[in-house]
């Protein structure tokens, strides 16, 4: 259940960011948030906490920085998209660092949780019914918008000249994105690759309309996580790996692959 909501949270998330930004390369990890709950998560198993605490410490250093971005963020009306990807690029350096430097400062008994921790682990989790309820209510505000992302994609001016709020509804979906991208990184870590890729298979499969690229993406970013969390407990057996070292396996050849194919189709 944990890999089904965290694969949906972080696939819907990507389609959202891709619209905001209008760029093909927009994943969840490009506003920060992942950050800031990487190193309450960490600060979390450094004191010991387990469980429980260390997804509410990271839901909340998740949310410390969502704050941060919309501080930063809220008066860049005029350029929303380069200020939201600058602001997002210094925020994921201010956490990195921060993480290196806990890291380095960390007795060796507990860096390989932590480490687990940061590349995406699924092994010690319950079942997260909040979380759940997280990712509905982001699906069902992404439907009611569906029609406006539609218009938001097309480009800034367009959606204007047709009359689209387009403050209202981008800081609306910038919102959900960033609670989307705390609930994915709070109940399973840093995993890679989901948010990035899905919503351009759901693209190349003919669903362009957001009333279907929207649900479309939540069904298949679940079933890619749990389909990489089987193969990352399986594959390598006895041993197990964190899943987003086997999201990033999947990730990067589904990547070059829509790439060339991209390519191929531009260059006809």
């Amino acid at each position: 259940m944990t890999a089904l909501i965290a694969g949906g949270s972080l696939a819907l998330c990507g389609v959202i960011m891709q619209v905001l930004l209008r760029n093909p390369l927009a994943d969840p990890y490009v506003l920060g948030v992942s950050g800031g709950g990487s190193v309450t998560a960490i600060i979390g198993i450094l004191l010991g906490w387990h469980g429980a605490w260390t997804i509410v410490g990271s839901f909340a250093g998740a949310g410390l920085s969502i704050l941060l971005l919309f501080i930063l963020v809220r008066k860049k009306l005029s350029r929303f998209s380069f200020w939201l990807i600058l602001t997002g690029v210094v925020l994921a350096a201010l956490w990195g660092a921060l993480i290196q430097f806990i890291l380095l400062v960390s007795p060796d008994e507990q860096l390989k949780g932590m480490m687990f921790w940061l590349m995406g682990d699924l092994a010690n989790t319950s079942t997260p019914w909040w979380a759940l309820a997280v990712l509905l209510s982001g699906l069902i505000i992404s439907l009611v918008f569906a029609n406006e992302m539609n218009i938001l994609a097309t480009g800034l001016l367009p959606a204007l000249n047709l009359g689209v709020a387009v403050n209202r509804i981008s800081w609306i979906l910038l919102a959900v994105a960033a609670i989307l991208t705390a609930n994915a990184v709070s109940i399973a870590g840093n995993i890679g690759f989901v948010g990035l890729i899905v919503p351009h298979i759901i693209r190349m499969l003919g669903a362009h309309e957001h009333s279907l690229l929207v649900p479309g993406a939540v069904i298949l970013g679940a079933t890619l996580l749990l389909l990489a969390d089987a193969l990352a407990r399986t594959i390598f057996m006895p041993v197990e790996l964190p899943v987003g070292i086997m999201t990033t396996f999947i990730g990067v050849p589904v990547f070059l692959f829509l790439l060339l194919k991209a390519s191929n189709v531009n260059s006809r």
